[in-house]
């Protein structure tokens, strides 16, 4: 009977990964939901807000975006300790590309937001079901690191005009932005500018010494973290009040946020008409990939502490379901945060009802305290925004890859150029390009080794780095690349080099150890390469040949059309069966 109603659950935990803890759920983990919950509650309402705003929407609508996606992913999503709403970037992404297409915070301009995340969730999910979650691999290290340093000093840079209180209009290209500012002249709202300034050193402060000061204290986890990351909602309480109390908004000009509705949002399907999608679908595939990208990166590191999993294309489709909640309840698009996950971890989360309490809490917040917010000045929102984007600056991993690999390093540098000097859509598509450019060149020259045996047993090594026995009528290379269309013409042009310069060989052996796959372009060369061999009287030879590629071969001719027992399962086989011992010779 237990089998019975085993195997059944699991088929329904595949379709919807929450009953994995919800049937299952421990007592135990209720204290550390809730602490997350509310810990993730009091970061993620000013910090919606304030990503909104830099996606060029109503603060409103970050609100919106932290209730019903955040319910959705824990209901569909795999990781338990991810954090889903908006994100900095994204929201960056959401200005830069709806720019040309409408005036930010027009009713025009909402409604493309709301059919771009609608249009973002679908590609999510129509790539979790075709098992698509590979596609996010074109998006290397390098082109992330560079992408979202570009990005972040972007986003400052537009931050800037509200710190200092400059009616300037929005720029997207960092370029453009330092030059508007530098000759807006003297337009700085002095008290604007105080407000700025003071709210930077308060979340700074809050982030350095005030976290050094509470763990001196031998404070516990619990206690301290809500302290540290509740400094963005106790900044926007603080400003509030003085703008309020000294009369600010009239007085001395200081932009606020103003009214926001009170109330749940209404739900309602956005504009989905094909010249809308036509025009929003470059836009909406690249924040699928950079946002799928990032998330799945940080839900691994998440689960792997705890010793979980999580499955990489149905992630795609508990993201994409948020994206659609997000666009159907008046949200921007969301994604997987660092920060909040790190926050929503540390604090305690060990299942999904962590996210849905901090859903409820803003949604408390939207029922019946909005009115709050009124007197917030915007420039405490460009505060929260320019703190979290200078923590997204990847100076690390910059020196990291200039020491360790000069090719990645130039990947990340053109990706962040490109970015800063071409906005960001057309900076990613140079960094993927630049990846992809650099795969290939990497992979169009073939690395082919020459080996020989080492110390009289079965293990062959290179006669480069090691004291080997080699065999004059025998050449052994190694290639240690997988072979297809870049590279076949590359490696016949290396390997009849390589024979012409020895006319004592009669064997060519080519050990396939590192070869994973063999296109069809490539074994067209082979076949090739063994007539051309054969025409100069030298055997070709293969061994070490891979089971994957093995099959590939026993779908064609190219088997039948070398001799028998010209395809060994060892170098050393192979050695064995065409090797005269007096012929031996050492290479130091």
């Amino acid at each position: 009977m237990s089998q019975s109603t085993k195997q059944p659950l699991s088929k329904l935990e595949r379709y919807l990964p929450s009953l994995s803890w919800m049937l299952r759920y421990n007592r135990s983990d209720l204290a550390g939901d809730c602490t997350a919950g509310f810990v993730v509650a009091i970061m993620l309402a000013p910090q919606g807000m304030a990503y909104a705003m830099l996606a060029g929407l109503p603060p409103e609508a970050g609100l919106y975006s932290s209730i019903l996606p955040l319910i959705t992913y824990a209901l569909l999503g795999t990781s338990r300790a991810l954090s889903v709403g908006p994100m900095a970037v994204i929201s960056l992404m959401v200005a830069s590309g709806l720019a040309p297409l409408a005036a930010a915070g027009s009713a025009q301009y909402i409604e493309l937001a709301l059919s771009l995340a609608m249009l973002v969730g679908l590609i999510k999910i129509f790539m979790g079901l075709l098992r698509f979650g590979f596609l996010a691999d074109l998006l290397s290290h390098a082109v992330i690191s560079g992408y979202t340093s570009a990005a972040a000093l972007i986003i400052i840079a537009d931050q800037l005009r509200h710190l200092l209180g400059i009616p300037l209009p929005r720029q997207d290209i960092f370029f453009q932005s330092v030059l508007q500012l530098a000759g807006s002249g003297g337009q700085t709202n002095l008290y604007t500018a105080c407000i700025g300034a003071a709210s930077i050193a308060f979340l700074l402060v809050s982030k350095g010494p005030l976290k050094r000061f509470l763990q001196r204290l031998n404070l516990s986890d619990r206690l301290m973290i809500p302290l540290v990351q509740g400094a963005p909602l106790v900044l926007v309480a603080a400003v509030t009040l003085s703008v309020w109390g000294m009369e600010w908004a009239d007085s001395a000009r200081v932009a606020i946020v103003g009214t926001l509705p009170r109330g749940l949002p209404s739900l309602g399907l956005p504009n989905m008409a094909l010249d809308v999608l036509r025009d929003l679908f470059p836009l909406a595939l690249a924040i699928s990939l950079v946002s799928f990208t990032g998330s799945i990166a940080v839900a691994k590191s998440l689960t792997s502490r705890r010793r979980q999993r999580i499955e990489a294309n149905w992630e795609l489709f508990g993201l994409g379901a948020a994206n659609v909640s997000a666009a159907l309840s008046g949200g921007v698009a969301v994604t997987g945060g660092l920060s909040r996950s790190l926050v929503n971890f540390a604090a305690g989360a060990n299942t999904g009802l962590a996210s849905i309490i901090t859903a409820v809490l803003i949604a408390l917040v939207v029922l019946f305290f909005t009115p709050l917010f009124y007197y917030l000045p915007r420039a405490a929102l460009a505060a929260i925004i320019a703190v979290a984007a200078a923590n997204i600056i990847d100076l690390r991993s910059a020196l990291y890859m200039w020491r360790y690999s000069k090719a990645d390093a130039a990947s990340l540098v053109a990706t962040f150029l490109a970015v800063l000097l071409l906005g960001v859509e057309r900076g990613i598509a140079i960094g993927v390009g630049a990846s992809l450019l650099l795969f290939l060149w990497r992979t169009s020259k073939p690395r082919v080794v020459e080996l020989g045996r080492l110390d009289d047993g079965e293990l062959f090594r290179s006669v480069e780095h090691h004291r080997v026995k080699t065999y004059e009528p025998i050449l052994i290379l190694r290639i240690d690349e997988s072979l297809y269309f870049a590279n076949a013409n590359q490696l016949e042009r290396q390997l009849l080099n390589e024979v012409a310069e020895r006319p004592q060989i009669d064997h060519l052996v080519l050990v396939c150890s590192a070869v994973n796959y063999v296109d069809a372009s490539a074994l067209e060369t082979l076949e090739r390469l063994n007539e051309e061999l054969t025409a100069a009287g030298v055997d070709l030879h293969l061994a070490e040949v891979k089971e994957r590629v093995m099959d590939s071969f026993a779908k064609t001719e190219f088997a039948n059309r070398l001799k028998a027992g010209r395809i060994y399962a060892s170098t050393h086989e192979a050695v064995e069966a065409l090797n005269r011992p007096q012929q031996a010779s050492y290479h130091i």
